[in-house]
């Protein structure tokens, strides 16, 4: 895959200060990330994705670099950020969005509130919590949700074990563990170690109950623009499409095989192939 300059930048919207990325030019592709990673997830897709698009890939507030303010972790509030960023701030009109894990549930969030200006979705290996928190948790299996709803347990816990911590879900929910490197994971600790970046993380998860009554209202209006569902076959694999079926009309299912939930970092090429057939669909 070629390399790509990538470009970092800041900017102040309203009272939280976001990082962001940018590569290649041309249309604008917005990539948000998800827990417990950063705009770094995605290092290896910028490339291909840049060679035909403008690339724009945020840190969602209180994660990577961006600030951490003490609420709005529904994940509408964070939806609305990343739309001021592109649409406000950066003036985007429309664009493309994919989102994996939070990122995804975040991408669902901006799409249903704006759907006029994201003329393409995909979600990768997650599903919009909707129904109730049982059904999120696969009741209970998922045992870190239940954990990370916990007000102050998961910080005193893990500050200062943010290596040991982070590093059990890199593992544990990748199909090829040696996906994420020892150079990633030092990023991510990195990142998860800064002041407030760890409970803001946390504070995702505890967004939830508030996200399930959000989008139980939402799911009453479906998605009109296609979307593309990306499951690793090795984790989510249908679930993605039949949790987005109940929320858009125009549903196209995409499994990565041989891989886990790290999708971009798994899987990196079979990834961009899937985006980019998708998104020029609509050229």
């Amino acid at each position: 895959m070629t390399e790509c300059a990538i470009r970092h930048h800041t900017a102040q919207v309203e009272s939280v200060r976001l990082h962001y990325v940018t590569a290649g030019a041309g249309e604008p592709l917005v990539l948000l990330h998800g827990w417990p990673q950063t705009w770094w997830e995605w290092r290896r897709i910028i490339p291909a994705l840049s060679e035909r698009y403008l690339v724009i890939a945020p840190d969602l507030r209180g994660l990577g670099d961006s600030s951490c303010p003490l609420a709005g972790f529904d994940k509408r509030t964070v939806a609305s950020d990343i739309f001021k960023l592109v649409h406000d701030q950066l003036g985007h009109s429309t664009f493309h969005l994919v989102g994996h894990d939070w990122g995804g549930v975040v991408a669902y969030a901006l799409t249903h509130a704006h759907q006029a200006c994201v003329r393409r979705l995909s979600i990768i290996d997650v599903v919009v919590p909707i129904g109730s928190p049982d059904e999120l948790t696969w009741n209970g299996r998922r045992w870190h949700h239940t954990f990370h709803w916990q007000r102050d347990l998961p910080e005193a816990l893990v500050t200062g074990r943010e290596r040991a911590y982070l590093s059990w879900f890199y593992k544990n929910l990748a199909f090829n563990a040696s996906a994420i490197t020892e150079e990633d994971l030092l990023e991510y600790v990195r990142a998860y170690s800064q002041p407030g970046v760890l409970r803001s993380g946390f504070e995702y998860y505890r967004a939830t109950h508030q996200d399930i009554e959000n989008f139980n209202e939402s799911m009453k209006v479906k998605l009109a623009m296609p979307v593309l569902a990306i499951g690793g076959e090795n984790s989510r694999k249908t679930q993605v499409a039949e949790n987005l079926k109940l929320l858009a009309d125009d549903v196209r299912e995409c499994i990565i095989d041989r891989c886990g939930h790290w999708v971009p970092e798994e899987q990196p090429e079979a990834l961009a192939r899937a985006l980019l057939e998708f998104f020029a669909e609509s050229s």
